[in-house]
């Protein structure tokens, strides 16, 4: 049997499922998830390594209008890699109607020559009939290679839906070690667990205003536990403030959640250190994007 290996982006408005879709895909949790919009910032690459071959996703943030350099930065990462892949994975709600985002979408993906995969999401909470009649109009208006109807979150579907990825990639020999999951270093996954967390917990402006930086990663002398030290930072004082929360207990509460999730990646005891600061409109400022760790923000 020959082993093949290739590149497949996962593409789709906001909030459709792609980062579960990816978390399901590799069995392990390297893509954070929330209910709320733009929640993936950068393209979050993960690996699936089977007796078949290798595959490597990368999750993109969904496609929508950018509001600010931010949010113009986050547009270009969802199409720069259209024609860069071997296979595009385009994720739609199985009950979600196609309104203007889509069509701006699906304008795109007319013109790209990558094979494409319409994957139907949510068919467990959705009709069959809706999840059909939506995949007929969306097969209409692009090319579509093959379509599936997944449930991303329970993982209906899903195995199929990988066979049908290794029938589309070429052969070719693995680019990462069998077991590694992801290639983006640890200080980034801790940081956007603790960015999960505040996507949790708080509401309005507030998810989208902030971004987390980990400073020092360093195990302490003469004990099993790990020092952690991270910044939140957000646009505004009024938004530190609800950040920290009534004597603190909103951070607290971010740090204790967070910890659980980082105590599992590193498979050890962890003491978070984590700090609060201002940054004034860090969204619309290149350099402080660049200084968050938007690296191939241009």
């Amino acid at each position: 049997m020959s082993y093949k290996s290739g590149f497949v982006s996962i593409v789709g408005r906001p909030n459709v499922g792609k980062s579960t879709l990816l978390n399901q895909v590799v069995g392990a949790k390297i893509a954070i998830m929330s209910d709320k919009p733009q929640t993936t910032r950068n393209k979050i690459r993960a690996v699936l390594t089977s007796e078949k071959g290798q595959i490597i996703f990368i999750d993109t943030p969904g496609v929508q209008k950018p509001r600010n350099k931010l949010g113009e930065f986050m547009l270009k990462q969802a199409l720069t890699s259209l024609d860069e892949v071997d296979v595009l994975l385009y994720v739609v709600e199985a009950n979600s109607p196609i309104g203007p985002q889509e069509n701006y979408l699906l304008k795109t993906l007319a013109e790209v020559k990558t094979p494409i995969i319409l994957v139907v999401n949510k068919i467990d909470v959705a009709k069959m009939i809706e999840a059909q009649t939506l995949a007929g109009q969306i097969e209409s208006k692009i090319k579509v290679a093959k379509t599936y109807y997944i449930s991303a979150l329970n993982g209906t579907g899903v195995s199929e839906l990988v066979e049908g990825i290794f029938e589309l990639l070429p052969e070719g020999p693995p680019y990462y070690p069998e077991g590694q999951v992801t290639d983006y270093p640890e200080r980034f996954i801790i940081a956007e667990y603790i960015r999960e967390q505040i996507l949790h917990l708080t509401r309005e402006e507030i998810p989208h205003s902030v971004a987390v930086v980990v400073e020092e990663i360093k195990p302490r002398e003469n004990s099993n536990t790990v020092y952690v030290s991270a910044v939140i930072y957000v646009e505004r004082e009024s938004q530190k403030g609800i950040i920290i929360g009534k004597n603190g207990q909103m951070l607290k509460e971010i740090g204790q959640r967070a910890r659980l999730e980082i105590e599992r990646l590193l498979g050890s005891n962890i003491y978070l250190d984590l700090w609060v600061k201002v940054k004034e409109d860090w969204r619309n400022k290149d350099v402080w994007i660049r200084n968050f760790g938007f690296t191939e923000f241009e």
